[in-house]
């Protein structure tokens, strides 16, 4: 769409809603006009096309905040007879015109200048966008996920050639407004019937502008690949598979945007003796009959920090479960979870006489008890 049209027509007219509407308000008045005249519910009947055209063209520019602002901004200049000689005399240099170009002169209200070629290039320089998010993964070790690592991680991704400074041209040429886009960076391709759809410009990529010498280490795409190496600290605490966030961390931004994110995916080894469930710790000790038995004091091992002293009360079983507090995982709050210890009663493979006799006299002592008499019975 031409924008030096805006000036001749009424968009808030054409969607039947007041200059001062809000963007709720359009929105709802354009769907019920779109829905009333859609070529699908008319098929052949060409007046409805048209204004199906002419609602959809003025939802496109006020249906858009930026597009409004200068929509209203280019209106309120003509009404009030900021442009030389009004439009009478045409555009292009009749006598009313005085000889300028519409184009030109859009470009100056916009802050274009002269010479830009058109108000379309004019309106603004390449937008803003936001850098690439990037991902990768870091291993560490058991301890160092539960106290707490800093990390360094060696990046390559993508940023503006360095040639180039993201230009696309070889350096020394001078630029100049792309043909194909008219400088909006930006080409409208028809969908059939009335869609249309705006894609980024496939000459300059958006630019807006073009060189005649393609940059020769890019050749003119403006992207080259930047390596860097960065620091992290990872949380004390942190869990296999966790995902980490790095604010600004990713790919570098374009035209002045900010740069991306950096997730970090972690990859914690698996340890000898723990083994970690939510925030707690689990570890198993083996412990011999005669403890179990009669009851016993032992060391247990913590991850990170001095042994603590368990008691097992007489006739512990096999498989017993023991909580060790504070003694787990960190948490967010500061606090710790909890050590669980099992115990696992160990049966002497190799029995030397003594020990034979001396569970005998065990045996003795039992007598017929049969533990598995509550299972047998009902067989």
């Amino acid at each position: 769409m031409n924008k030096a049209d805006w000036v001749n027509k009424d968009f808030y007219k054409t969607l039947g809603v007041a200059k001062d509407a809000d963007q709720a308000a359009i929105k709802k008045a354009y769907r019920k006009l779109a829905r009333d005249h859609h070529p699908d519910s008319h098929p052949g009947d060409k007046a409805a096309e048209e204004r199906f055209k002419e609602v959809a063209e003025a939802y496109d520019v006020v249906g858009d905040t930026a597009k409004r602002k200068e929509y209203d901004e280019l209106r309120a200049a003509y009404a009030g007879g900021g442009f030389p000689g009004g439009f009478g005399g045409g555009f292009g240099g009749g006598d009313g015109g005085a000889g300028f170009d519409i184009g030109d002169l859009l470009g100056d209200i916009f802050g274009g200048g002269r010479g830009g070629g058109g108000f379309g290039r004019a309106q603004r320089g390449p937008r803003p966008a936001k850098g690439a998010d990037l991902e990768t993964e870091t291993t560490l070790s058991f301890e160092d996920a539960m106290a707490g690592s800093t990390i360094s991680l060696r990046l390559s991704s993508d940023a503006a050639c360095a040639t180039c400074s993201g230009t696309g041209g070889k350096p020394g040429t001078r630029p100049h407004v792309c043909s194909t886009c008219n400088g909006t960076g930006q080409v409208i391709n028809s969908m059939g019937g009335a869609f249309q759809m705006t894609e980024t410009c496939p000459q300059c990529h958006g630019r807006q502008l073009v060189y005649d010498e393609n940059c020769p280490t890019c050749h003119g795409s403006g992207r080259g690949t930047a390596r860097r190496t960065i620091t992290a600290r990872i949380p004390a605490g942190v869990k296999d598979g966790a995902r980490i966030r790095l604010k600004g961390k990713g790919g570098a931004g374009e035209h002045g945007g900010p740069a991306g994110d950096l997730f970090v995916v972690v990859r914690v080894t698996p340890h000898r003796l723990f083994h970690r469930k939510g925030d707690n710790l689990h570890l198993t000790v083996p412990v011999r009959f005669d403890e179990a038995v009669l009851g016993a004091e032992i060391k247990v091992p913590t991850l990170g920090g001095p042994s603590v002293t368990l008691r097992l009360p007489e006739g512990t079983p096999n498989g017993r479960v023991f909580r060790v507090r504070g003694k787990g995982a960190p948490k967010k709050d500061g606090s710790h979870g909890d050590l669980l210890v099992t115990v696992e009663v160990q049966v002497d493979t190799a029995p030397d006489e003594a020990i034979k006799e001396a569970v005998s006299r065990y045996r003795a002592a039992v007598g017929s008890v049969d533990p598995r008499a509550a299972l047998l019975g009902g067989v």
